[in-house]
């Protein structure tokens, strides 16, 4: 499989959400009255035939989009690395993009310039400022090479994504002002728009 032809699309939906109070963040809406970020980006794999999975604890989102396969953390109790690590043996090869539940401006543009770039690296991820750490979120990860290095990490204790970083090649992905707004998430309370709050 190319970097051009399909990927699978990750959409983590661990975590206690403490900052949102425990609402889980991929029910709030992307717009006045419209759809659940979940089934927002649910919608946008299916229609780019990225086959999206849910990685995590996924009960909450089950009637927000039936059918979409849920992936528990294997290894389990180790954060999101083990979610990663489960993404990858589900998909078995080529790549994946992983999103958070918590990011309503992923648009199909955006995923389709990840999805068709033409880096060969383990990684293709962005940075929030020029020296900052790579993100891990609405990235692109190669499977068996971002894959061999994760096995290393977890088989040496590591827990966070920034070792798995710092043990592969990572292309960095340099953010148009589109690319960059969808890159943004709904993490704590202020970050939401008052009719999008729970």
């Amino acid at each position: 499989m190319t970097a051009t032809s399909g990927a699978l699309l990750g959409i983590f939906v661990g975590g206690a959400a403490r900052r949102m109070n425990g609402y889980p963040k991929g029910l709030l809406a992307t717009s006045a009255g419209g759809t659940s970020i979940v089934k927002h980006l649910v919608r946008l794999g299916n229609e780019m035939g990225m086959a999206p999975v849910f990685v995590g604890d996924a009960a909450v989102y089950a009637e927000e989009a039936p059918g979409v396969v849920a992936l528990a953390d294997a290894p389990a109790n180790i954060g999101p690395l083990g979610g990663l690590a489960a993404l990858f043996a589900h998909a078995r090869e080529g790549h994946v993009i992983a999103v958070a539940c918590d990011m309503p401006f992923v648009t199909r543009d955006v995923l389709e310039r990840l999805r068709a770039h033409p880096s060969e690296a383990a990684v293709l991820a962005a940075r929030r400022t020029a020296e900052g750490p790579f993100e891990p979120f609405l990235a692109r990860y190669d499977v068996h090479r971002a894959g061999a290095a994760l096995a290393v990490c977890l088989r040496d204790g590591a827990r966070s994504f920034q070792r798995l970083f710092a043990s592969c090649d990572v292309t960095e992905w340099s953010l148009s002002e589109e690319e960059r707004a969808a890159w943004n998430d709904w993490d704590a309370p202020d970050d939401v728009p008052e009719w999008a709050r729970p």
